[in-house]
């Protein structure tokens, strides 16, 4: 009997062991059951325009949307920069998304390193998808949704002026630069995965109006 139950024992640790295998074999990572997301555009806004709750609220907002969808052991930032305030120095969106590789939930690789995602990164409307793996809807489509909040220049370094809506504390008065996440737009710059245009406000509508609906990108930092 004592032999019988030993064995099943070992039979039952034995496919743990496995199956734990199978879990950190399919993501490199302990404790992740096999989503190998590190970015990913929101696929929707908190419900205040460009008004997050600054950007700790866009880090949680980011966070959420990861744990919904099993990644969220990761500790996850919002694509934004920050003027500086008061004793508080600027904050570049740059600086606050670690140092890479990031993949969407498909396992695309984004770009491998912070140099590479602001030169030739693989960033576009296929591989731009949200948490749950959509495609973002971009021009030529019905309804654009390809603005990005951003606040930054294409370095991804903060943007001049007030160009993040009071540093995402506002839903009424400044505005904010977006970028493409379709890569379209006409000339130059306006091209730009983070840096296309200001927005009309910081309003959902003002948003709205010139081809967003609020989305972040969001970058695992670790």
């Amino acid at each position: 009997m004592q032999a019988s139950r030993a064995s099943t024992f070992a039979v039952a640790a034995g496919a743990a062991a496995l199956l734990a295998a199978c879990a950190y074999s399919a993501s490199g990572r302990p404790g992740n059951p096999g989503n190998p997301m590190s970015f990913f555009v929101t696929s929707s806004n908190p419900g205040k325009g460009a008004d997050l709750g600054g950007l700790a609220g866009a880090d949680r907002h980011c966070q959420a949307l990861a744990s919904s969808v099993g990644a969220g052991d990761r500790t996850w930032h919002a694509y934004l920069s920050a003027t500086a305030q008061g004793a508080s120095p600027a904050v570049n969106a740059r600086d606050r998304i670690g140092r890479g590789p990031w993949q969407n939930v498909k396992g695309v690789v984004i770009a491998r390193n912070v140099d590479e995602l602001h030169g030739a990164n693989n960033l576009n409307k296929d591989t731009a998808l949200t948490e749950k793996g959509g495609v973002i809807s971009g021009s030529g489509d019905m309804v654009v949704m390809h603005d990005i909040l951003t606040g930054s220049t294409s370095d991804g370094r903060v943007a001049p002026g007030d160009a993040t809506c009071r540093n995402w504390t506002s839903s009424s008065e400044g505005s904010t630069i977006v970028g493409h996440h379709d890569r379209r737009g006409t000339a130059g710059d306006r091209t730009s995965w983070n840096a296309s245009h200001p927005t009309r406000g910081c309003s959902p509508e003002g948003l709205k109006s010139t081809g967003g609906a609020g989305l972040l990108y969001c970058f695992a930092v670790n």
